[in-house]
């Protein structure tokens, strides 16, 4: 209990100073802030899960590690996207901070057929982990980021823009529109 205590008060320590170097990396080299957060705060925030699924997997425990990366990526959209919000809502007057993104409404369409060619792909493997099947989620993440990227920087443009007033911390890496 000491140690996960002592490890969580490291992690809300180091956050601000790697969020801040990722950034100011992003800004040197003129990347925005929506492909910041698809690849380089994604992955960074995904390395712990990647790690634990490994130790679990070599266990021979393959449904916990499958298990883990779905509770994680749930949890994170269902507590870590939610909170931060609700706290700067409590903290300024609960004024509402309009958040607008190319493409928000086709993210999400491409985040559910991402989701569908996962399954699909992991049925035609007969639920077996494989090398096929890691290199195809290899090129389904790449597509992913392909797609989402283009959709970000209006190459392909979303036939519905969504705009919403969310609470939203000034120093998260969603573009703010004021």
């Amino acid at each position: 209990m000491g140690l996960r205590n002592v490890g969580l008060q490291i992690l809300c320590c180091d956050s601000s100073p790697v969020f801040w170097l990722e950034v100011t990396v992003g800004e040197t080299f003129w990347i925005t802030e929506e492909i910041m957060g698809l690849t380089i705060l994604a992955a960074g925030t995904s390395i712990p899960d990647l790690i634990t699924s490994v130790i679990v997997a070599r266990k021979g425990l393959g449904d916990m590690a499958v298990s883990s990366s779905v509770g994680s990526n749930i949890f994170d959209i269902t507590v870590g996207l939610p909170f931060p919000w609700l706290i700067y809502h409590l903290l300024n007057d609960l004024r509402p901070i309009q958040v607008s993104s190319n493409g928000l409404f086709c993210a999400i369409v491409l985040l559910f057929l991402m989701l569908l060619f996962v399954i699909i792909s992991i049925a035609s493997c007969k639920w077996r982990m494989s090398k096929l099947l890691g290199s195809f989620m290899f090129l389904l993440y790449f597509l992913f980021l392909v797609v989402s990227v283009m959709l970000e920087d209006k190459i392909i443009i979303c036939p519905s823009n969504v705009s919403v007033f969310v609470e939203l911390p000034s120093w998260s890496v969603t573009r703010i529109v004021k």
